[in-house]
């Protein structure tokens, strides 16, 4: 097995190296993204973003149990939580999203549960995961769909999808089971969902995206194991944009793709002034707001970078 290892790990790298140095001619269609401005205000190994319809940004930085806010210059204004298991208290929190109101639903993954927050950061309610079969609940995202008021948690340890009833925060069912066919999950980290309440889950072990309806049902895959164009090694993050493209980030490569809405390989992100493919470090949560900005979680860098797309 050690040299099985040896030889991905120099694919990886070799893989790496041809992105870095790639360009249109090359074959590879790059989406090039103007650099705005970084969030690193007190950060440690953030894990993701969300952004609300004023411009606020949350970054859950979680090795401080901590939400922080910042305004849309990415300038600190406040911050929420700590370390503990009362109601308000975070234990390692990984994901985040935001209802219509601004309200804020945080994974607290070490706690077992997600917890509700005003935009302010005051405590209105939580949800305790239920044990699986295999572990405790891991929730590692959290994603709200106030069209069909349903809320959808991650539990990554379990490998499961769990949907609530976003009115009483009772639970409704569960999707998924173990395994790598039609809505199986191998690990499932981080999520989102698109204009039509179509979710697309990030597979970190099956290295894939998977798509359900809004019923539940499998709808597609995106993306297989790999290094090439197409392809990830360690997917983490996805955000749509408003064309419905899907971005997918590789906490591993450093690169994020981009697929069409069928799931075909579109493009990767490009940097403006070198026409190569850009490098991130550490890429894990995604979000494009309303002004077609997106935000990148570089967890080992511990900033958030924002960019406008083209």
């Amino acid at each position: 097995m050690g040299r099985i290892n040896q030889v991905i790990i120099f694919l990886s790298l070799f893989i790496v190296y041809l992105l870095m140095h790639a360009n249109p001619g090359y074959g590879i269609r790059l989406i090039e993204v103007q650099p705005l401005f970084e969030v690193r205000d007190q950060l440690n190994q953030p894990s993701d973003v969300a952004v609300s319809k004023d411009g606020r940004i949350y970054v859950v930085d979680g090795v401080n149990n901590k939400v922080r806010i910042y305004d849309q210059g990415g300038r600190l204004v406040s911050s929420f939580g700590s370390a503990g298991a009362k109601s308000s208290q975070l234990r390692f929190p990984l994901g985040i999203d935001l209802d219509s109101s601004g309200n804020i639903y945080v994974a607290d993954a070490g706690n077992h549960r997600v917890q509700i927050f005003s935009p302010q950061g005051d405590f209105i309610a939580k949800m305790d995961i239920p044990r699986g079969k295999i572990k405790p609940a891991d929730p590692t995202d959290v994603a709200v769909d106030q069209t069909l008021q349903r809320c959808y948690v991650v539990d990554n340890d379990n490998h499961r999808i769990l949907v609530y009833d976003l009115a009483n925060l009772e639970l409704i069912r569960t999707i998924g089971t173990p395994g790598s066919e039609k809505r199986n999950f191998n690990y499932p980290f981080l999520m989102a969902l698109d204009k039509d309440s179509y979710l697309y889950v990030v597979e970190v072990i099956n290295t894939r995206v998977q798509v359900l309806n809004p019923e539940g049902l499998f709808v597609n895959f995106i993306g297989a194991w790999g290094v090439e164009q197409g392809e990830f090694y360690r997917p983490k993050g996805v955000a749509l944009d408003k064309h419905n493209r899907v971005y997918v980030s590789d906490s591993y490569l450093g690169v994020i793709q981009v697929f069409d809405a069928s799931g075909n390989f579109y493009a990767a992100l490009g940097d403006p002034r070198t026409k190569k493919v850009k490098k991130f470090k550490t890429p894990v949560g995604l979000f494009i707001d309303r002004l077609n900005r997106l935000y990148v979680v570089e967890m080992r860098a511990n900033k958030v970078s924002v960019f406008r797309l083209e």
